[in-house]
């Protein structure tokens, strides 16, 4: 326990004590964050292990995708973007090679099939999503639109935010900042000002045992298949993850599939204002844009993972994941094994963040299937 530190509301004791074994057992050497609001006010603000604070900034990967779905979502509720338009009416560059038909949430769901370009994406190509959108237009997809989903892993925050930007002549960076980030005090930055440096943490690189590194290189990822293409893995440049969100220019530029920078205060704030009201102010979403977007789009097997999972448009309904949770709880995961979500049937909102990669986390680190029915738990307990 000595190791943690931070606070807990009344009730929430059993939370810390989690937390504190999460910190001894698997992120002391690095550190992590565990943040939790429930119905509008914060409950839980812990941090321990090596090298992080309350306020230290971390490398959070794709949960940027759960704020670009938030942009996308607060300007499908304005009437500006309509899911079953054809992404070519706003752009008409991306109709080449067969793309003409997809929809806006074709693209969402992960069923657009357009999950990299032939010859791979450079690092530098992958720090800026405009590049990306560019490079894409052109590209045909890897399977056929809509015939199955698979996970845009690199590149939906690019194509997504194109679309954001063809429609309304703002990136959705912008529009983030302006609607969520700046009138909620969010710690959490799609494009981290130079000034904030000094908070960030570098990510640190896994370290895996002597069995997982075995099982690494007895599987490996043949550059040529959905997953190499969708992660980056081009023989000729692949993608160094670390190396990435350690980029000052990724970290400015903030590509939406991957590249925010924030604290777990931050993201478990902007979740807690789509979870309910927060502060005299009414939730974010509208009921029927939240039932929409957490609607199940996509299931069954991956096409580029090859596991089972589920997308709604832009978010994944993380009760798929984690049972506990309500059919309404909306979030996503961030590489290192980060996790955050709003559950609006219970005002819970939760953000878990840690600074080292661990093991194959690209769902979410494992101690969230532990910290997060403790969360629950304690939530239910206090109502």
């Amino acid at each position: 326990m000595s190791d943690v530190h931070g606070t807990v509301a009344p009730g929430f004791e059993a939370v810390r004590e989690e937390f504190a074994t999460v910190v001894a057992n698997e992120a002391s050497d690095g550190g992590a964050q565990l943040a939790v609001y429930h119905q509008g006010r914060q409950v839980v603000d812990l941090w321990g292990g090596d090298g992080v604070d309350g306020d230290s900034l971390l490398a959070l990967y794709s949960s940027a995708k759960g704020a670009m779905a938030l942009v996308a979502a607060l300007l499908v509720q304005d009437g500006v973007l309509d899911l079953d338009r054809e992404v070519a009416s706003w752009w008409p560059e991306f109709a080449a090679e067969g793309k003409e038909r997809i929809t806006l949430r074709q693209l969402l769901a992960h069923r657009a099939g357009v999950i990299g370009a032939d010859g791979g994406l450079t690092f530098d190509e992958l720090a800026d999503d405009q590049v990306i959108a560019a490079r894409l237009a052109g590209q045909r997809p890897f399977w056929e639109p809509d015939s199955g989903h698979g996970y845009h892993a690199l590149v939906i925050g690019a194509l997504v935010g194109e679309v954001v930007r063809r429609a309304t002549g703002r990136t959705a960076q912008q529009h983030f900042e302006e609607r969520v980030r700046a009138p909620y005090a969010v710690d959490y930055y799609l494009g981290l000002p130079e000034e904030l440096e000094p908070r960030f943490r570098p990510v640190l690189p896994m370290k895996p045992t002597s069995a997982q590194q075995a099982l690494l290189e007895a599987n490996p990822i043949a550059p040529d298949s959905l997953m190499g293409i969708a992660f980056g893995i081009h023989p000729d440049h692949p993608l160094d993850l670390v190396a990435y969100a350690n980029s000052r220019t990724v970290r400015a530029n903030a590509p939406l599939s991957s590249g925010g920078i924030g604290s777990a205060r931050g993201l478990a704030r902007m979740y807690a204002a789509v979870a309910g009201e927060l502060e005299g102010r009414p939730p974010l979403l509208k009921p029927d844009v939240l039932a929409e977007v957490a609607r199940i789009h996509s299931s069954g097997t991956d096409l580029v993972t090859g596991e089972e999972n589920a997308f709604g448009l832009g978010f994944v309904p993380l009760a798929t994941r984690h049972p506990v949770l309500t059919s309404a709880a909306i979030g996503h995961s961030g590489a290192p094994g980060s996790q955050a979500f709003a559950d609006p049937s219970t005002g819970l909102a939760y953000s878990y963040a840690r600074r080292r990669f661990g093991f194959l986390c690209g769902a979410g680190a494992p101690e969230n299937d532990r910290l997060i029915p403790a969360v629950v738990r304690a939530a239910v307990a206090t109502v």
